[in-house]
C-alpha cells in the first residue's frame, strides 16, 4: 500500500544540499539542508491523529493503515522522497549560538493539496548532523504538549504550525526534565507537524554569519518566490517589501499571543518563523494569574527575558537580528531602521486596539489608554485568572447597580485578599468602565457576543496538558481526545465541558509540568 500524496520537493530541488551524506555531527557550510534517514522505532503505535489535517493533506481514511503508521513513525520512507534536516543558526537568550539546525526534526517531504503547500516534518525521529550532543529523540510528555497546543492555537485564531499525528515509538528515552542531574527514562514519541515552511530567522542568520552572500541570496529569493510571490520577482525593492511583510506577520502573531495570554517561553531567533507562525512548542504556557513578569521556562526564570510582558519587544529584537542578516541584499541601514522604528509604533497601536476589543470597546475615547493601564495594574494586585476574568467581564452590564467586582469574583485565586485598598481600586475601575460603556452603540448582549469572539473560554492550561500526559503514560488516551475536541471550539460555551473553565487547581501550582517547564523533550 502507498499513500496518495502529491509530492513536490521544491526545497531540496532548488536549494543547495550538504554534499556529505553520512549522519555525523558536523559544521555545514554553503548548504541549506542535509539529507537524513529517520531512525526506525522498535514498536510504533498510533496515539492520535487530527481529522482536520488528514483531510487537509488528502489522507483522510488512511490513518488506520499499517503503512500510515510506518511512514509517520519514520520506519518507512515515501517513494520518490529523500528526508532532510535544515541548517540554521541563531541567537539564544540574547547570545549568538552559532550553528544549531534541526537537531531532532526531519522533514519527510513536501506536498501540494487543494492549492495549499505543506512540509511534513517528524519531530523526535532520530539524530541529524545538527543534533550536537543530543539523541534527536522526543518523549511522550513533550510530544503531547506540542500536538495539542499547535491545534489549539489554530482554533484560537493564532498563526501556527499544525499537527497531523502523535505516535509512540516503543523505545525509552533518557531525559533530565529539570536539568538537576536526575535523568529518568520516559516513553519515546514522534509528532508529525505541518507548515507551508519551517524556515526560521536563524536560516538567514547562518549564511550572513559566514558571509556566504550567494547562498543567502538564493535562500531569500526562494522564500520570496514560493511564500511571498505577491511581492513580485526578487529585487532590492522586493527584499525591502519582504522584510516589511515579515515584520507585519511577526507583529500580528505576537499580538495574538498577548490577546489569549500565551507565553512562548523560548523566543530565540531559531524559534522565529519567517512566515509569522508560532513554531516550536517547548516550555510554553498560558497565564493563570495575570502577570506581565511570568515565564513558564525554568531556564529563563532568573532573568525572565521571555516573560509575557516583553514578548512584543523580544520580537523586535529578533527582527533586528533578521535585518542584520539580510542587510547585504539591501545595503541601507536607514531603510531597515525605518521599518523597525515603525514596528515600535505599530505594535503599541495594535496592542491598544487588541485590548480595546477584549473590553468590548469599539468607539474612540481619549481616556481609553488610561482605562487599560488602570486595568492592567489592578489585575496584578491579587492573583487574578486572565482567561476567566475577561470571559466573565462580558457579563457586566452597563447599567448594573451591583458592584462590578461581583461579575468577576470567580477569577480571584485568593478572594479574601479582595478587600480594603484592593477592593477600592477595583470598584473605581468598574465605575470608569461602566461610564465608558455608555458611550458605545452596542447593547449589552451585542457587546458580550463581540467580547466572546476575542476572549476564549477554554485554553490549554499546563495542568490540563499534564492530566492528559499522566493518563497517556498509563495507556489511557481519553483525556487527549477530550482536550483535542474541547479546544476546537475555544470560544463556545460548551456547557458539557464546564469543568475545564476553572482556575488552576492548587495541586498544580508547583508541580513539574504545570508550573516548572524546561526545554527538555
Amino acid at each position: 500500500m502507498t499513500l496518495k500524496l502529491n509530492i513536490n520537493n521544491r526545497f531540496t530541488k532548488e536549494l543547495p544540499a550538504d554534499p556529505v551524506l553520512t549522519n555525523t555531527r558536523r559544521q555545514v557550510r554553503e548548504a541549506c539542508f542535509s539529507y537524513v534517514t529517520p531512525r526506525t522505532p522498535s514498536q510504533p503505535s498510533l496515539v492520535h491523529t487530527s481529522p482536520e489535517m488528514l483531510e487537509a493533506i488528502g489522507l483522510k481514511g488512511n490513518e488506520q493503515s499499517d503503512y500510515f503508521l510506518e511512514v509517520f513513525s519514520g520506519a518507512k520512507i515515501l517513494p520518490n522522497t529523500k528526508p532532510y534536516s535544515m541548517c540554521y543558526a541563531g541567537h539564544q537568550f540574547g547570545n549568538w549560538a552559532g550553528q544549531l539546525g534541526d537537531g531532532r526534526a526531519i522533514n519527510l517531504t513536501e506536498i501540494a493539496h487543494n492549492n495549499k503547500y505543506w512540509t511534513l516534518q517528524l519531530k523526535g525521529a532520530g539524530e541529524t548532523p545538527y543534533s550536537r550532543t543530543a539523541d534527536g529523540l522526543a518523549v511522550l510528555r513533550s510530544s503531547i504538549r506540542e500536538y495539542l497546543c499547535s491545534e489549539a492555537m489554530y482554533h484560537l485564531g493564532v498563526p501556527t504550525t499544525r499537527a497531523l499525528s502523535l505516535v509512540l515509538t516503543g523505545d525509552m528515552v533518557l531525559r533530565d526534565v529539570l536539568y538537576d542531574g536526575n535523568p529518568e527514562y520516559e516513553k519515546g514519541a514522534i509528532v508529525c507537524r505541518l507548515a507551508a515552511s519551517f524556515l526560521r530567522f536563524g536560516n538567514y542568520e547562518m549564511f550572513a554569519a559566514h558571509q556566504d552572500i550567494p547562498t543567502l541570496k538564493t535562500l531569500v529569493d526562494y522564500t520570496i518566490t514560493h511564500h511571498y510571490s505577491y511581492l513580485g520577482s526578487p529585487s532590492r525593492d522586493v527584499y525591502i517589501a519582504f522584510f516589511k511583510e515579515v515584520v507585519a506577520k511577526s507583529m500580528d502573531m505576537v499580538i495574538h499571543w498577548q490577546r489569549v495570554g500565551f507565553v512562548h517561553g523560548v523566543m530565540n531567533t531559531d524559534n522565529m518563523s519567517i512566515l509569522g507562525l508560532t513554531i516550536d512548542y517547548g516550555p510554553y504556557g498560558w497565564l493563570e494569574g495575570y502577570d506581565h513578569n511570568w515565564t513558564p521556562n525554568t531556564t529563563d526564570n532568573a532573568h525572565k527575558r521571555y516573560r509575557y510582558g516583553t514578548q512584543p519587544q523580544v520580537v523586535l529584537w529578533n527582527l533586528i537580528k533578521l535585518a542584520n542578516a539580510i542587510y547585504p541584499l539591501i545595503e541601507s541601514v536607514e531603510i531597515l531602521e525605518t521599518i523597525l522604528n515603525a514596528y515600535q509604533n505599530d505594535v503599541e497601536i495594535a496592542y491598544f486596539e487588541m485590548m480595546k476589543s477584549k473590553l468590548g470597546l469599539i468607539e474612540n475615547d481619549e481616556n481609553d489608554k488610561l482605562l487599560i493601564e488602570a486595568l492592567e495594574n489592578v489585575l496584578q494586585l491579587s492573583e487574578t485568572d486572565m482567561t476567566i476574568f475577561f470571559r466573565l467581564l462580558s457579563q457586566f452590564k452597563s447599567n448594573q447597580s451591583l458592584e462590578g467586582i461581583d461579575c468577576i469574583k470567580e477569577a480571584f485565586y485568593n478572594p479574601d485578599e479582595i478587600k480594603e485598598s484592593i477592593k477600592k481600586e477595583w470598584t473605581e475601575w468598574f465605575l470608569k468602565y461602566q461610564t465608558r460603556l455608555k458611550k458605545e452603540n452596542l447593547n449589552d448582549k451585542e457587546r458580550a457576543n463581540q467580547m466572546n469572539t476575542v476572549n476564549p473560554k477554554y485554553v490549554l492550561r499546563n495542568y490540563m496538558s499534564q492530566l492528559a500526559i499522566d493518563a497517556a503514560e498509563k495507556g489511557d488516551y481519553t483525556v487527549i481526545n477530550e482536550l483535542f475536541d474541547l479546544l476546537k471550539k475555544p470560544y463556545d460555551e460548551q456547557i458539557s465541558h464546564q469543568k475545564w473553565f476553572a482556575k488552576r487547581p492548587e495541586w498544580a501550582r508547583h508541580k513539574v509540568g504545570c508550573s516548572m517547564l524546561s526545554c527538555s523533550s
